[in-house]
């Protein structure tokens, strides 16, 4: 079964491109010219991956992915931007998008990113994880801690499930980075940092004690304090 992808972009050339450019890697494609049409889009039809532009007419892409996670959505978004600026990416990222790209970009690029998310989707095993009082299960994409059900998107699960595959292990920001996204950020990392800030809010919600700890200068670590 082909994978589904929704474009959200108001320009023209910039849908064609990429529906031609999907289509013969292999996705079906729906696109979408405003954000309105990118939500009710989703639902009509779930895509599989949404490549969601941030300048859009009436409501923009950050809120449109806002609105997305807000109504339960967990499907990876990935944000295109003319805006290179590090706050604008942190922005989008704190709104719900899993990835971003600035604009102009390589299509060979797109499509890694787009592989990339995808893969990250298709967990190969169903598991059922325990680390101290945190359960994850892979099969229906839950994270228990105590008695609280922790509401997660597809990348903070996707990350939460490498520590918990490595319990008590140092992990390098470098194999964080691959496990996760699929490749390395470079010099613009502080896409991991702000996930794990993610997690530690949700986790520790509640007053929860922090069990991803910092290793500096090396990565992270899942265990518990005072360890």
């Amino acid at each position: 079964m082909l994978r589904h992808i929704l474009v959200v972009d108001d320009d023209r050339h910039i849908t064609d491109l990429l529906r031609r450019t999907l289509a013969h890697a292999g996705y079906t494609v729906t696109v979408a010219l405003n954000g309105e049409d990118g939500l009710q889009a989703v639902i009509d039809k779930p895509p599989d991956l949404i490549i969601l532009d941030v300048m859009l007419p009436g409501i923009d892409g950050y809120e449109v992915a806002r609105r997305l996670r807000e109504g339960g959505t967990g499907v990876p978004i990935l944000m295109l931007t003319a805006r290179g600026e590090v706050q604008d990416r942190v922005t989008g990222l704190r709104g719900g998008a899993d990835d971003y790209l600035v604009k102009p970009f390589e299509l060979d690029e797109l499509l890694a990113r787009v592989e990339a998310l995808m893969r990250r989707g298709q967990i190969e095993q169903q598991e059922l994880l325990r680390f101290g009082d945190i359960t994850l299960d892979t099969s229906s994409h839950e994270v228990i801690r105590g008695e609280r059900v922790v509401q997660l998107s597809s990348t903070e699960f996707a990350l939460l499930a490498v520590f918990m595959h490595r319990p008590r292990q140092v992990l390098p920001r470098a194999v964080l980075m691959e496990r996760v996204w699929g490749y390395d950020f470079g010099g613009e990392s502080n896409v991991l940092d702000v996930y794990i800030g993610y997690l530690r809010t949700k986790l520790e919600a509640e007053g929860a004690s922090r069990v991803i700890q910092t290793v500096r200068g090396v990565g992270y670590v899942l265990r518990e304090e005072n360890h």
